[in-house]
């Protein structure tokens, strides 16, 4: 099996399927070049493995490859347009492509005519590519580099520069580069932050907004970096609803960075069975995700969520944990009914928890309350408010078994019941039979 030299200067031998390695030697026989190309090259430089193996084929046709390609699996020409032949095989999918250019002739993402040349070289095609440590490949087998725009310096310097003037030409670059600044520690290169900020991003779908967002606050990796890449590219200006936390950037950034973090504990804690650290499902993770981004904007995360998500419970959920983050009182940790009440609105007080120790300590520290975070944590856990709300004890059933006919009625005794339950006034389902029993006679 192949290896390679990292930019640590380790030697690291990438996870490769047999199969692939098999195939770019028969293409090389029919006098052809395979590359590994994109992200699959940054992260083996890095030394990450990456399952996503794109190979893009030189100085053979689609004729001539398709014959190879079938003796290892099922294919299909998913992009004729794009020169993409996807091969299925038991247990792994690769995607194959020729060398192209491309073109913008209309409005979007989709505007674009494409041109595939397998005579292109690979500095040629390279030349379409966003960011010069994605216009980097390795020809197979022997995993030989091949770097026409110094993708590897830039990736030592910590460096995001575009690879040419095609950058332009899609601009959803733009936040793919705040995206990358974020997940692999890059500063954006000052000729790249003056071209993006001739961008818009008008002409952006929603999904595709969203999608990038996503990457750049849910995958592993600094999101401090990628503010500043928002910032330096002045995105802010493009979406004034988000704001910095009190007035600071610099603690907008510590908070999406303590956000990072508790992600990857809590993630530990529930690896070792902590009770109280119930798994976090997707929704939530995303929930908490967007509310840290949107921390310092209470009053405006509503529209901002609205510009660039469909997704119903970021767009009903995001504001109201905001909310009640933002009108927290340091006396709500000893006050019971409070809580129950605030886990009531919020189904659950685990993420308003988890924001509230991602926020800068040293707000707390300055307010007097510099265990606020562990404090407001352990109460919600002490009253069992962390992964869910309380649950009435008095249901329907019970009334209509004493008696009760299906109403108003019935329906203001349960919400009178609930209130008290509240309150801590009714502590289980006995008691508030007697209760009712009480009220009745």
């Amino acid at each position: 099996m192949p290896s390679i030299v990292t930019l640590a200067g380790k030697a690291f031998e990438p996870d490769l399927p047999k199969r692939l390695l098999s195939i770019a030697g028969e293409i090389r026989e029919a006098g052809g070049r395979a590359f590994l190309v994109g992200g699959w090259v940054r992260d083996a430089l890095l030394g990450k493995d990456c399952r996503d193996y794109d190979v893009e084929v030189y100085d053979l046709t689609q004729d001539e490859l398709v014959p190879i390609l079938k003796k290892y699996g099922r294919t299909n020409l998913v992009g004729k347009a794009f020169g993409v032949i996807h091969l299925a095989m038991k247990g792994l999918s690769l995607d194959f492509s020729f060398p192209r250019t491309e073109s913008k002739v209309g409005y979007g993402h989709r505007g674009f005519v494409v041109h595939t040349d397998e005579k292109l070289s690979f500095k040629e095609a390279a030349l379409r590519r966003d960011f010069t440590i994605n216009a980097m490949g390795m020809e197979l087998p022997e995993l030989t580099l091949c770097d026409p725009y110094g993708g590897i310096d830039d990736l030592k310097k910590g460096l995001l520069r575009h690879v040419g003037p095609a950058f332009v030409e899609d601009s959803l670059r733009i936040l793919r580069g705040v995206q990358f600044a974020s997940r692999f520690a890059l500063r954006l290169a000052p000729e790249t932050i003056e071209l993006c900020q001739t961008l818009s991003l008008e002409d952006l779908s929603i999904e595709r907004l969203f999608e990038e967002f996503k990457k750049w606050l849910l995958k592993p990796g600094k999101p401090s970096l990628g503010l500043r890449a928002f910032l330096d590219i002045k995105l802010n200006e493009f979406f004034p609803e988000v704001s910095p936390l009190r007035g600071s950037w610099e603690d907008l950034g510590e908070m999406l960075d303590n956000m990072e973090s508790l992600r990857r504990n809590f993630a530990n804690a529930e690896a070792v069975g902590d009770a109280k650290c119930a798994p976090l499902s997707d929704d939530l993770v995303m929930e908490f995700a967007f509310a840290a981004f949107l921390s310092g904007s209470p009053e405006t995360s509503l529209k901002f969520l609205e510009r660039i998500t469909n997704e119903s419970h970021l767009v009903k959920n995001v504001p109201l944990l905001l909310n009640a983050y933002s009108e927290l009182d340091f006396a709500i940790v000893s006050d019971a009914p409070a809580l129950r009440r605030m886990a009531v609105k919020l189904g659950g007080l685990k993420l308003l928890c988890l924001l509230v120790k991602a926020t800068p300590r040293k707000y707390y520290a300055a307010a007097g309350a510099p265990e606020f975070p562990e404090q407001l944590w352990q109460a919600a856990a002490d009253l069992d408010l962390l992964n869910a709300a309380p649950q009435p004890f008095l249901m329907g059933k019970m009334l209509m078994d004493l008696g009760f006919k299906p109403g108003k009625q019935m329906g203001e005794t349960i919400k009178q019941s609930f209130e008290l339950q509240l309150d801590g006034k009714i502590k289980n389902a006995e008691e508030a039979i007697a209760w009712v029993r009480r009220l009745s006679s």
